[in-house]
């Protein structure tokens, strides 16, 4: 046999060898490795020096061997190379076998592409000394033309996509979890999942492949895998990873939180008044949080209602007043009941005797008769409800020994002016909040502007509506007031770490008067605090009003400096005047901290005030809450939690909570053997 027939042999398994498919791969290896070990396989004695060079070292055929000796195709995870044939001839088998050997112990580098047609020299002639003609057979090859590069793309740029999308696509499957495809498959098919619908073939296919890809044993089959199927499928699949589904999946096989993976996936792919219709959980999750509950015997534990004093006990409460302590078991002590008092403004109280709360509980509230706190438009964020069990003997699912929990607001009403500048796209969330309203008392087409001059003389208005280095923006800018409609601007900080120390001045400029008479109404707010301003005058094109100016630092936070007079707006929350001293109806810890239990979690302060109502959907209980042996169903806990509604009762305990690991204050009034007001610090 000679090069003639092994060329033959070649050509009809490269035809093998590509049949089906549609790209090759090569192997990483040392061309020049290779080509030296083809010269070295001929068993000794049959691959002699002929002249110069041994018989078969050519130019032609080293090209072919380095060209295409390490290319290979993959077949249902198999390596086939060009070398795997049979030559009935020894020496040549010799040769096919050891470089067939050599190419499949190596590690796919990429996917073959080649802008040449052919590989190799097919033949070519010579004349000897004695003229006579010799023609020399070479090992070659023509290339399918579906192989060959005929795009402007160079090799290695082609070569650079096939390998950044097989990494990808291995590193999905790699990390992705077949629990997280079919928890997101539930959601589409249960329309709870915003365009899911769109993914889902492309979810189904690839939950294929991972079932596949999981059965495969060794990490070079696993290689092989990703490299056959990522060049058969398109960028959707092979880079789901990097698409906005992916993230969710990412996420969920990280076991984030269900509902807090859907929201983030949400945030990117849905419009910012996107309402999920459905509560996140699926059939499977929740078939097994049942089976859970039933077999720990929590069945009676799961529907939840506001507590009432009927619930509680004497050893469970740090004060209670006297319409209290009569409905609180074991409770003898009797207690004056002081009359409400009128909305005061909280300033007047700036020189009050501060006292920390562990001082309060261990040294005032023994002798304490009436108790009172002064709730304040920034305590909003602090009202909390105490939940109970519907069934008074059920088990405790949570990690102390008591079935209470609490829930604090989320649900806090806006003023008029906030909601007016949120109707008009502005935001009303920042640390720092300056706003304007007019043609709201009556007609006025006059162009107000809102104005800051922030400390460091950076002037905010709407020639320069962004100050990207201290955070603050004019996201609103009423130029033409419409008619029967309220016109707003609106100014804010949204980054208190950014903002400079200093004096912040605010004014409202008349940019162009047209008719208006009724002047304007102003709001500045921080630290849950609002401030309202109204100038009922007139002003005069060009006229500037100061409304008053806010000093910030960061050891001490806002004080402002009012330069029109003001009012402390007060509003009502859950049934409660804000700015004004309301009847603590009993004062306790958080559920975690009864019985003389330490160390569960963070310790809060209550204090439960009279006909306060929460008017909330509130949760029944939260995830860290639970014991241990349920939090292996946390994404159902945290829908259950969200969706079994809190049954309304009389007599609600709900008014402020204070947690130990967050800084806060509130004015108390005490009366025992004298009435004094005391600064609580948290």
């Amino acid at each position: 046999m000679e090069v003639k027939q092994l060329k033959a042999l070649l050509n009809e398994k490269f035809k093998s060898m590509v049949s089906g498919v549609d790209h090759l791969f090569e192997v990483n290896l040392n061309k020049d490795e290779l080509w030296e070990l083809y010269l070295d396989s001929f068993p000794v004695g049959t691959n002699e020096f002929y002249k110069e060079r041994r018989e078969y070292d050519c130019n032609a055929c080293r090209q072919f061997i380095k060209r295409i000796g390490n290319v290979v195709s993959i077949k249902n995870g198999e390596v086939q190379t060009i070398w795997d044939v049979t030559t009935g001839d020894d020496k040549f088998q010799q040769v096919v076998n050891t470089l067939s050997s050599f190419v499949k112990e190596k590690a796919i580098s990429g996917v073959f592409s080649t802008k040449e047609k052919h590989m190799g020299l097919d033949k070519n002639r010579a004349q000897e000394e004695d003229g006579t003609i010799i023609t020399w057979e070479h090992l070659y090859l023509e290339l399918p033309k579906k192989f060959i590069n005929t795009t402007s793309s160079s090799d290695a740029e082609i070569r650079g996509d096939y390998k950044s999308s097989k990494d990808v696509f291995k590193r999905s499957l790699d990390e992705i979890t077949e629990e997280s495809l079919l928890t997101v498959l539930e959601l589409i098919r249960q329309k709870s999942l915003y365009k899911g619908e769109e993914w889902e073939s492309v979810l189904n296919s690839f939950l294929n492949h991972k079932k596949a890809y999981m059965k495969l044993s060794t990490e070079q089959e696993k290689d092989l895998y990703t490299w056959e199927e990522s060049v058969k499928n398109g960028g959707a699949l092979t880079r789901i990873r990097n698409h906005s589904i992916g993230t969710l999946l990412v996420d969920i096989s990280n076991n984030e939180d269900l509902d807090s993976a859907v929201t983030k996936y949400e945030k990117i792919v849905a419009p910012s008044n996107y309402k999920r219709p459905k509560a996140i959980f699926t059939k499977k999750m929740l078939e097994e949080a049942q089976k859970t509950v039933s077999d720990l015997g929590y069945q009676n534990s799961l529907q939840r209602r506001f507590a009432t004093l009927d619930d509680i006990t004497v050893n469970n409460i740090l004060f209670s007043n006297k319409d209290a302590a009569n409905r609180i078991v074991d409770a003898n002590d009797v207690f004056a009941q002081l009359s409400a008092s009128i909305p005061e403004n909280p300033k007047k109280f700036s020189k009050v005797e501060e006292i920390s709360i562990e001082d309060f509980v261990k040294n005032v509230l023994p002798t304490t008769t009436s108790l009172e706190a002064f709730v304040e438009n920034k305590h909003s964020k602090n009202f909390v409800s105490l939940i109970a069990p519907e069934n008074k003997n059920a088990e405790t699912m949570f990690k102390w020994n008591n079935p209470f929990g609490w829930a604090y607001t989320g649900n806090i009403t806006d003023s008029t002016m906030k909601e007016n500048v949120k109707s008009a796209g502005g935001k009303v969330d920042g640390v720092l909040r300056f706003s304007i309203q007019w043609n709201d008392v009556e007609k006025d087409k006059n162009d107000l502007d809102a104005h800051c001059i922030e400390p460091r003389g950076s002037h905010i208005y709407y020639g320069n509506s962004n100050n990207y280095s201290t955070t603050g923006a004019l996201d609103v800018d009423i130029r033409f007031p419409k008619e029967n409609q309220d016109a707003v601007e609106n100014i804010t900080w949204s980054d208190i770490n950014r903002m400079e120390e200093g004096v912040y001045k605010f004014y409202v400029h008349n940019f162009s008067h047209n008719g208006g008479r009724s002047g304007f109404r102003a709001e500045i707010e921080y630290d849950g605090q609002i401030f309202s301003f109204d100038y009922p005058k007139e002003l005069r094109e060009g006229e500037e009003v100061t409304v008053a100016e806010v000093k910030y630092d960061s050891k001490n936070g806002f004080t402002i400096v009012e330069k029109l007079p003001s009012n402390v707006s007060s509003k009502e929350v859950w049934g409660v005047q804000t700015n004004q001293f309301i009847p603590v109806a009993v004062s306790m810890y958080s559920p975690n901290y009864w019985d003389d239990q330490e160390g569960i979690g963070h310790k809060h302060y209550f204090f439960m005030l009279k006909d306060c109502v929460n008017p909330e959907l509130p949760n029944g209980f939260y995830n860290e809450f639970l014991q241990e042996d349920l939090m292996k169903h946390k994404r159902v806990f945290e829908a259950l939690g969200s969706k079994l509604a809190v049954k309304e009762v009389e007599d609600q305990l709900s008014g402020l909570g204070f947690s130990s690991t967050k800084r806060n204050e509130v004015l108390v009034k005490v009366t025992g053997q004298t009435e004094r007001v005391l600064k609580i610090k948290f």
